[in-house]
């Protein structure tokens, strides 16, 4: 069975986002305090971009700009993809490795409700890899098999 987005790999989370206005100071300092690695940038209800620690990194600290002074605006990453609800965990990761990114927000109606991780993707996978182990064992040692080389 196909995992989906929804609610199989986000299902009511507890959204951080700040706004692009603020600096990415008080990003970092809310990234490390909810230990999360990408945050939501939102005019009101409207995404408009994502902050994440690979932002950080390559467009604040290599170019040596200043956290307290940066505004979030200058570095993230303006109108990210998004993922909605019903799409697949595979299709999911597949765009992520398109991508090359590591966080999807998760977007329904127009409204975003979930973030997904490349590290909830994966989970995801190992889970339902580990589901299909079990079922070829039971299985094997249910039709007479086991006993086979």
């Amino acid at each position: 069975m196909a995992r989906h987005i929804v609610p199989d790999v986000v299902d009511k989370q507890d959204l951080s986002s700040l706004g692009p206005g603020d600096t990415v100071l008080a990003a970092a300092k809310l990234m490390t305090s909810r230990k999360i690695g990408a945050l939501l940038i939102l005019e009101g209800e409207k995404l408009v971009g994502i902050l994440s620690e690979r932002d950080i990194a390559g467009r604040l600290v290599a170019q040596e700009l200043s956290a307290s002074e940066t505004k979030i605006s200058a570095i993230m990453t303006a109108n990210p993809e998004t993922v909605g609800p019903k799409e697949s965990v595979m299709d999911a990761l597949q765009r992520m490795q398109q991508g090359g990114f590591r966080h999807l927000p998760v977007e329904e109606d127009g409204r975003i409700i979930g973030m997904v991780s490349i590290r909830d993707i994966y989970a995801a996978v190992r889970e339902d890899l580990e589901e299909a182990v079990l079922e070829r064992e039971a299985f094997i040692s249910g039709s007479g098999m086991a006993g086979l080389p």
